[in-house]
């Protein structure tokens, strides 16, 4: 499921999906940057340009490419603002295409064993009305596809067992 919504000029993407796998084997996987490119759809051209540890950690940059539109890579730069191990953690755009990004992960373990996932990004696009018309024309569309391939790569992974 993928909602969203504008208040106050920021934009808020909120999905949620519920995974066949435990707690810990979650958040294992999410907060190990290099997991990210192997969620993110091809043809966007995603790349780590830094060293990364294994594990996200409070206060880690990390740096990337990333096609935003076809044929155009940007440079995105993001930090790891706050962690709470088996529970949440949330990255913000320092440098890139939005003029703001603030992208909150949170994991909750089911009665079932399973977890549910859920991501809260808050966004402001740069360029004032006109960041309005290219939200409309393409970015909300960019990425609802983005989390729709998200979501059918978490449940081939994940849930198709």
């Amino acid at each position: 499921m993928i909602t969203f919504k504008k208040h106050s000029g920021i934009y808020t993407l909120k999905t949620s999906q519920i995974l066949n796998i435990s707690l810990e084997q979650a958040w294992s996987f999410f907060s190990s940057p290099v997991n990210l490119e192997n969620i993110t759809p091809k043809h966007m051209g995603f790349s780590i340009t830094s060293e990364v540890d294994s594990k996200a950690y409070e206060g880690q940059i990390i740096t990337y490419k990333v096609g935003i539109l076809p044929g155009i890579k940007q440079n995105w730069v993001t930090e790891i603002t706050k962690v709470k191990e088996n529970h949440f953690f949330i990255d913000e755009q320092r440098f890139g295409p939005y003029k703001m990004w603030h992208h909150e992960h949170w994991f909750k373990e089911m009665p079932d064993g399973k977890t549910l996932m859920d991501d809260k990004i808050s966004y402001k696009l740069p360029m004032g009305f006109l960041g309005d018309i290219a939200q409309t024309l393409f970015i909300k569309k960019q990425l609802k596809d983005i989390f729709t391939h998200r979501f059918t790569t978490l449940n081939q992974l994940f849930n198709e067992k």
